[in-house]
């Protein structure tokens, strides 16, 4: 893993802080990192709910991107809290890939020595 992964990954792990903060609602489990194309990092933290109205902590980490007006993405990195790396789930390749025509070019984290190109992860991707 080079510099740029590790720091991607010690953000994300850092974000992590499993939390009941109701019964219909847990945060924190799993944490993200997004490195942006002028290479600033955002954070988020997955929000699980008993409904559809949760967020995985890589929508909420480009998200955060969204709000501080940066819009492409370089990397990704999810951890979940014991330190697991975690692939994006089918819901957040997809949104990746809608953020733009470059979108097929992020490079995702999948484990400590593997990285893969997001078009790789939706290879039936329409163009």
């Amino acid at each position: 893993m080079d510099k740029k992964w590790k720091e991607l990954y010690d953000l994300a792990k850092k974000v992590t802080n499993p939390k009941d903060i109701s019964d219909t609602i847990s945060v924190g489990s799993v944490g993200a990192a997004v490195l942006s194309k002028s290479g600033n990092i955002f954070t988020g933290i997955c929000i699980d709910t008993n409904s559809s109205l949760g967020m995985c902590a890589e929508r909420n980490a480009i998200s955060t991107m969204f709000t501080n007006g940066e819009y492409e993405i370089d990397r990704i990195c999810s951890v979940y809290f014991d330190g697991t790396i975690m692939p994006p789930c089918g819901a957040c390749r997809e949104f990746m890939m809608q953020t733009g025509i470059n979108a097929k070019n992020i490079e995702v984290l999948v484990a400590e020595d593997r990285v893969m190109l997001l078009e790789d992860l939706l290879p039936e991707y329409p163009n």
